[in-house]
């Protein structure tokens, strides 16, 4: 299949979402191609070079199909967007066209598990050793750091919040849910109750999904999104959480704001 190509300096994990901010004429115009054929779009890591500008890049060759989920357009043309990471692909060849953006002929790359119940043994393990991950996160007394809010498109479950007579009213579930205090099952405080998602129960989900939360390095993260079976990459991640876990339990992580979630991405 043809798909036009953004590069970005960030990894797209299918179920995980990302605000986007477009002022650059040639994204503008796959924006437009897009909400105009219902179309999506492949998101690719930038390997060398810049996401804003003239000049030679280089791209990973395999990335994320996106769909649009939210747009939202300036009168000078630039718009705000919140797509989702559906499918992996891959790069046959990068196409020659006029238009302004790169488009490229992908093949949708399939969901290998490998050893189903020894994937499902590792997600158990991943989802329980990712708890202690993220509680490792919060900040100590004295510290500070921004807070993850990663936007995940997964199963939310209903949660009651308080109303101001001291009743309580049913939230509706939805499809795009918030991140890490959320999966780690800790719901906020105060009168108002955060949402919660619901684990995956499919390991392949369970696997991209840890693999757009866990904070690591765009190189490390691609090579998850790579990995060709749901065992390799569960192993992967098991190896990554260990590690962070190692680090944030002596304090030699240190904590810095997430590019994807402090702010839109520029382009």
């Amino acid at each position: 299949m043809e798909l036009p190509l953004f590069p970005l300096n960030t990894v797209l994990c299918p179920g995980i979402a990302l605000p986007l901010h477009i002022f650059e004429d040639r994204y503008r115009a796959l924006v437009r191609h897009c909400l105009e054929t219902t179309s999506p779009f492949g998101v690719v890591l930038i390997r060398q070079g810049r996401e804003v500008g003239a000049g030679a890049i280089s791209f990973s060759g395999v990335g994320t199909i996106a769909e649009i989920r939210d747009a939202g357009r300036y009168d000078d043309g630039r718009y705000d967007l919140l797509i989702v990471g559906t499918r992996r692909f891959e790069i046959r060849r990068v196409l020659s066209t006029r238009r302004p953006y790169l488009v490229a002929d992908v093949d949708v790359l399939g969901e290998d598990v490998g050893d189903e119940e020894n994937a499902h043994r590792l997600a158990m393990m991943a989802t329980r050793r990712f708890v202690t991950y993220l509680e490792l996160l919060q900040p100590r007394s004295g510290e500070t750091a921004d807070e993850i809010d990663v936007r995940v498109e997964v199963e939310t479950e209903d949660v009651e919040t308080e109303d101001a007579e001291g009743g309580a009213e049913p939230q509706p579930a939805d499809a795009a849910a918030f991140g890490r205090a959320d999966i780690a099952g800790q719901e906020g405080s105060g009168p108002e109750r955060r949402r919660r998602v619901t684990i995956p129960d499919d390991p392949t989900v369970l696997s991209h999904l840890l693999a757009g939360i866990i904070q690591v390095e765009s190189p490390r993260r691609q090579a998850l999104l790579e990995a060709e079976t749901t065992e390799d990459r569960l192993r992967g991640l098991l190896q990554l959480i260990d590690r962070e876990t190692f680090l944030l339990q002596r304090r030699l992580r240190f904590f810095g704001p997430d590019p994807r979630v402090v702010g839109a991405r520029r382009s």
